[in-house]
Formats: structure tokens, C-alpha cells, sequence
């Protein structure tokens, strides 16, 4: 009897896979956008128009003093600064020496730099090499991210092929402020992340 049992349970597992088999879908060719070229994007002024559809600001320079001046127009001596951005080092009042993410608690401002940005979801990428702390992006209040106008790339797929042989023990894409309609339908920015996102992009 027992026997009898596994046969017909046998015998129904290679129904249903014959029959799976029997069902796939056509193969179908990948979309011809999935290689577009750079070249048939204005990248830098897609990036700059999704990432304020979604919240974030974008700033054109071609130096840091830029983003001194910003830093200073938008902070107090009170405000908690935080990079590793040597440039940035005389409005820098806070230097991430401790090992531990909660000590970025009352981060009012950080400002880091990303590797490149993507101009059809104005996402960046960052790793952990350009982070104090992973935590960093996500703790503070304010998120300024420098990055260089020519390092942007058309979409994801694009993104994927860069990174994909590169060599990283952590690296996230950070796409404006952190923001939810959950409650009630209503945004709110900041639920999870930073208030804001100003990324200068620097020529």
C-alpha cells in the first residue's frame, strides 16, 4: 500500500511538470532601450529634471566654493556637520572618529560624494569607501551629495554593467529624500531617511 502511494504521487509531480513545460511563454527578444546609447540622452538634464520631480535639489557649479557658501547659508554654528570631504574641511565641524552608527544620531548635515548618477530615476550610487558610516546617508537630517556632472549614466541597465565587475562590501542607490503617502495618503518627507537631497554637480 504504501508503495501504491508514492507511485501516484509520483505519477501527479510529472503531470504537472509536463504540463508546466508544455506552457512556457514564447521567447521574446530584449527591448532595443535596454542598450541605448548615452549619446541619445541629454543625461545631465533628464537627471537634473526626475531626481526634482521626486523631491531633491540639484546645483551646477564648477568648484567647491559653491558648496561652502550653500553650507553656510543653510546651517548654524549649533548644526551638526559631517564629511570626509577634505575640501569641504573648513565647514566641517564634526569629524566621524567613533565606530558607532548611533553616534550620527543628531547629524544635521552630511555631505558625501557618489560615484555616478542615473539619469532615468536620478538615483546615485554610493560605497561604503565614501561613507564614514553606512548609516550616514539615512541618519542625518540633510543629505548634500557631490557628484560629477559628467559621471552619469542612461539608466539602470547602464548602472548594472558599471558596477558589475567592480569590487565593494557595501554600495546603495539613493534617489531624493527619503519620503512615504502610507499614512493616510499624505507625504511626508523625511519618515526614513534624510528631509532633504542636494546633489551639485560639479563640471
Amino acid at each position: 500500500m504504501v508503495c501504491q502511494k508514492q507511485e501516484a504521487v509520483m505519477t501527479a509531480r510529472e503531470q504537472i511538470l509536463t504540463a508546466v513545460r508544455a506552457n512556457q511563454p514564447d521567447l521574446t527578444a530584449l527591448p532595443i532601450t535596454l542598450g541605448q546609447s548615452n549619446n541619445a540622452v541629454d543625461l545631465q538634464n533628464t537627471f537634473v529634471e526626475v531626481l526634482t520631480a521626486i523631491g531633491g535639489k540639484v546645483i551646477t557649479t564648477t568648484s567647491y566654493d559653491k558648496v561652502i557658501e550653500h553650507i553656510r547659508s543653510v546651517t548654524t554654528a549649533e548644526h551638526r556637520i559631517t564629511s570626509t570631504i577634505e575640501d569641504l574641511a573648513q565647514v566641517i565641524n564634526h569629524k566621524d572618529d567613533s565606530t558607532l552608527p548611533h553616534s550620527l544620531q543628531n547629524t544635521e548635515l552630511a555631505v558625501i560624494k557618489a560615484h555616478f548618477g542615473v539619469a532615468e530615476n536620478g538615483a546615485v550610487w554610493v560605497t561604503e569607501d565614501l561613507l564614514s558610516e553606512r548609516v550616514l546617508p539615512f541618519i542625518t537630517q540633510h543629505l548634500i551629495v557631490i557628484l560629477n556632472a559628467h559621471s552619469i549614466v542612461v539608466n539602470m541597465h547602464k548602472a548594472y554593467e558599471t558596477i558589475g565587475a567592480d569590487q565593494y562590501g557595501y554600495g546603495t542607490f539613493i534617489a531624493g529624500p527619503s519620503k512615504t503617502a502610507d499614512i493616510e495618503q499624505s507625504l511626508v518627507l523625511g519618515a526614513h531617511g534624510s528631509r532633504s537631497m542636494t546633489i551639485f554637480l560639479i563640471s
